[in-house]
């Protein structure tokens, strides 16, 4: 029975240390694309992992359920997260043979073209978080989500100029590798100023939000990687993981 016990810690704890993540504190740096800036040298890259899309369901807006198809081989994908006393910066690393995107107004349906996207849930308490898209032609959508019970509907942010706007911008690499691949870099910075009046903002050494980060690619079919894998869809928030404020 002991061994049993200690085994079913052994689960738990593998589990827990899979899903949390420290996030970093940095001085404030201007984000340019391509990831250049010394401050991402204090962080390792996280890898996204790929989901198999005949899991998901049509109760999810971002993905139709005729879209459903066998699954595809994805490129890989990984990224990077550090905040400040301003804000939290997020950085993308994208692997790709073909940009499958042409929209180019914000706000768009940006997640029916490729994209990488970051949720972040401040407050538990409240059925409230916030999502951001950005597309390889630096197009954003920033929405606030309200999901309750599952009913999931976006609304955009009021007032969003000076201090309260997402600083964004992507780098793509059109040079080839040896596999016939490309790249691009998405890199953005989410001022806390935008994200009030939600709960644990500005966040402080030891707050825990609850987050994802995700990427779809769109090459020959949708598919769709993500850091914890969900259930339904993106927006299945039990499944997001924690990420822990150094």
């Amino acid at each position: 029975m002991r061994k049993i016990n200690l085994f079913i810690l052994f689960l738990v704890a593998a589990f827990q240390s899979q899903s949390q993540l420290i996030v970093k504190k940095t001085t404030h740096f201007t984000v340019d694309g391509s990831g250049s800036a010394a401050n991402w040298n204090t962080t390792n890259w996280i890898n996204l992992e790929q989901r198999d899309v005949k899991t998901l369901r049509n109760n999810d807006w971002h993905i139709p359920v005729e879209r459903e198809t066998e699954i595809d081989i994805q490129y890989k994908t990984a990224f990077k997260i550090l905040y400040s006393e301003k804000g939290i910066y997020c950085l993308y690393r994208c692997e790709d043979s073909l940009i499958s995107a042409h929209l180019t107004e914000d706000f768009s349906n940006i997640y029916d073209e490729d994209v990488v996207e970051a949720f972040f849930w401040p407050d538990t308490a409240l059925p409230l978080y916030f999502e951001y898209e950005l597309s390889p032609l630096n197009v954003e959508l920033p929405i606030l989500i309200i999901n309750n019970k599952n009913n999931i509907m976006g609304w955009k942010p009021w007032m969003y100029e000076g201090d309260r706007k997402i600083v964004h911008a992507v780098k793509v690499d059109d040079r080839k590798s040896s596999k016939n691949r490309i790249s691009w870099t998405a890199e953005f910075f989410i001022p806390f100023a935008l994200l009030q009046p939600l709960g644990n903002i500005p966040p402080k050494s030891g707050t825990t939000w609850r987050a994802n980060f995700y990427r779809i690619d769109y090459d020959r079919k949708p598919v769709y990687t993500s850091w914890q894998l969900t259930r339904r869809s993106y927006h299945d928030r039990e499944r997001f993981g924690q990420i822990i404020f150094e």
